[in-house]
């Protein structure tokens, strides 16, 4: 079998280990043989509001002591109620005071990315308009982003998640508005393929600006680990290695079923993966 990435591209994520410790988590990637992480920025494992972050000093202590790396963060937002394009004045402020703090944890714990997207707008709104917040917002981020020496990197979403940043064009549209030098691009394999678009798509597109990925199963939809869908790592990887691709790859698995026994889920993931580390 080809060896196509290294082991400390495969970034492990905490957000279907929900139900159990970042202690937890932490020693069940180093099981596995996971290097790296992309920390999702979720209580329990990572409290984060407008207001304030917990002890980022504490949480690398933990990362750190086992031998791993965090190299992305990833704030919650796609459930919790700050996001993007938010919607009312109040929510928009409290929303970039949250994001903002998520760059300035990411700062503290050596963070060089963190992950975002456009948020949504009401689906009853004129689309344009909840296009504009989302460029104001991410532009502000950007400037921010700039300040802390981090860059952000913007996935798309599925359309049952938005009504902006949700297909290839989209996602350009938005990159040039916003055009910052800190604004890169996050390859999300399953909003991607429910798009019916491909990772030599996005190549194409921006080039050298894609610093991240979510490189995860699908069918086309869900989030999930690798063997339980019907897309070929072979081929992703081997599109990833025709573009000179060296960035990471996270693990973003978010289906319930997980939840219950993520180590078991995180074993069966990493099988799939071996064969291909160099």
């Amino acid at each position: 079998m080809e060896k196509l990435i290294d082991r400390k591209q495969i970034a492990g994520m905490n957000i279907h280990y929900l139900f159990y410790s970042l202690d937890y988590f932490l020693d069940a990637q180093r099981e596995v043989g996971i290097e790296t992480i992309e920390l999702w920025g979720g209580a329990p494992h990572f409290y984060l509001d407008a207001m304030g972050y917990q002890d980022c000093k504490e949480v690398k202590r933990k990362i750190v002591e086992r031998g791993l790396e965090v190299k992305v963060l990833t704030p919650e937002n796609c459930t919790y109620q700050y996001q993007v394009a938010a919607q009312t004045p109040e929510l928009f402020e409290k929303s970039y005071q949250y994001f903002s703090n998520a760059l300035r944890a990411a700062s503290e714990l050596g963070c060089p990315i963190m992950q975002i997207n456009s948020g949504w707008g009401y689906w009853n709104e004129d689309r344009e308009e909840a296009w504009k917040r989302s460029r104001e917002m991410l532009s502000r981020l950007a400037d921010k982003a700039g300040e802390y020496g981090i860059h952000l990197a913007m996935e798309s979403l599925r359309p049952q998640e938005s009504q902006l940043v949700v297909t290839l064009q989209d996602a350009k549209r938005m990159f040039d508005e916003v055009n910052s030098p800190n604004l890169k691009i996050l390859i999300d394999t399953t909003a991607m393929s429910v798009q019916g678009e491909t990772i030599d798509d996005w190549f194409d597109m921006f080039g050298e600006d894609v610093w991240h990925t979510h490189f995860i199963d699908s069918n086309p939809y869900g989030h999930l680990a690798w063997g339980f869908g019907n897309r070929s790592m072979k081929e992703y990887l081997e599109a990833l290695n025709r573009h000179h691709y060296t960035g990471y790859l996270g693990q973003e698995l978010t289906e319930f079923d997980y939840f219950d026994d993520p180590l078991s889920i995180d074993r069966k993931n990493m099988a799939v993966y071996e064969p291909f580390i160099r």
